[in-house]
């Protein structure tokens, strides 16, 4: 997961471990004997995976703290997580982009990693499962995108300090 450099690496590795244990349980459900690995990959271009590749577009919401100031923290519902993901020959592989957001105080400051609560990480990754069952296995699904849960909010979403509306795939 890309960070910040006031960002530890434990914060890193913790959230890195998070995402790949609830990811590595629900890849289970998929075909037997295909091999998944999620990969956090931050120069994956969010509207265009590689050739062959799929992507997935998820929405979250997310705490963020800024990192230059420290006094900063702020919840957004508006939090976009990109997934590009790819199957050959049993291996499959999930790339994943967090897109962060600035601190609206700081205007130097730099986009700040999401901090994505464990339950809304569940919740994208269920949503990504049926995208690669969608997607790489052909099925024919009846699509229900789950929803984040939602929460409180005491700014409103500034575009100008958001990753995704800057690379154009928030909203």
């Amino acid at each position: 997961m890309a960070s910040s450099s006031a960002t530890s690496t434990t914060d890193i590795d913790r959230m890195d471990s998070l995402w790949s244990r609830i990811f590595e349980t629900q890849a289970n459900d998929l075909k037997q004997g295909d091999s998944w690995h999620l990969e956090f990959d931050e120069k994956i271009v969010p509207r265009h995976p590689n050739s062959g590749w799929k992507k997935y577009i998820g929405k979250t919401s997310a705490r963020f703290r800024c990192t230059k100031c420290r006094r900063r923290v702020w919840n957004s519902n508006h939090v976009t997580v990109v997934f590009h993901m790819h199957l050959e020959s049993g291996q499959g592989t999930v790339k994943v982009k967090c897109l962060g957001q600035k601190c609206i105080d700081c205007c130097d400051g730099s986009m700040e990693t999401p901090d994505i609560d464990s339950q809304n990480i569940k919740i994208l990754v269920e949503n990504l499962m049926e995208e690669i069952r969608i997607h790489c296995y052909n099925e024919n699904l009846n699509k229900v995108e789950r929803l984040p849960e939602s929460l409180p909010i005491t700014r409103r979403h500034e575009p100008s300090h958001c990753q995704a509306c800057i690379e154009g795939t928030c909203g």
